[in-house]
């Protein structure tokens, strides 16, 4: 190999290295959404036959919980997020969204109320849509009501997607 190759080896390996070292600004240190329910827990929603695996008050708990003893918020973890499935099939009578009631008896404040307790944040999952991807009822034209929702149970974060949604919906 010439001096040329190996300057340009030398360059490439340099390069490789900035790439892989990544950016240094203690930004996402750790997963943006906190742990991942739903790659584990799916949208099992049987607390008869699976009650410390199911969707519920008991499991958000659990994980809070988990999250302070196993050392995850010494390292960065912070956010303890409900992904999709919490919610009643229908809204309220006045139109609010609601969670179930058998798997969060307490309600949604009260598990945020938990989480903040312990020092992280709490967030929560909804759909642009019509439907959540579980078939729960969504936000469309609902918006402006599930913000105000959120808001009063000290939701920090919420994330939407948009599975039963049009894109030209999404102009908002």
């Amino acid at each position: 190999m010439g001096i040329n190759g190996i300057y340009v080896l030398a360059t490439v390996v340099t390069l490789c290295a900035r790439l892989l070292h990544g950016l240094e600004n203690g930004l996402a240190r750790t997963p943006p959404d906190g742990m991942a329910r739903l790659e584990r827990f799916r949208c099992n929603t049987d607390c008869k036959n699976d009650p410390d695996n199911c969707i519920s008050d008991k499991l958000f708990r659990t994980m809070t919980d988990l999250v302070i003893s196993e050392g995850y918020a010494d390292v960065g973890y912070e956010y303890i997020n409900i992904d999709d499935c919490w919610l009643d099939k229908e809204r309220s009578y006045s139109g609010h969204l609601q969670p179930d009631a058998e798997r969060f008896p307490y309600g949604i404040r009260d598990l945020s109320d938990y989480v903040h307790s312990k020092g992280l944040k709490f967030g929560i999952y909804e759909d642009y849509g019509n439907y959540t991807c579980a078939g729960y009822p969504g936000s469309l034209g609902y918006l402006e009501a599930d913000a105000h929702t959120f808001a009063s149970w000290n939701a920090i974060t919420s994330n939407l997607t948009g599975c039963y949604s049009h894109p030209k919906d999404m102009d908002y």
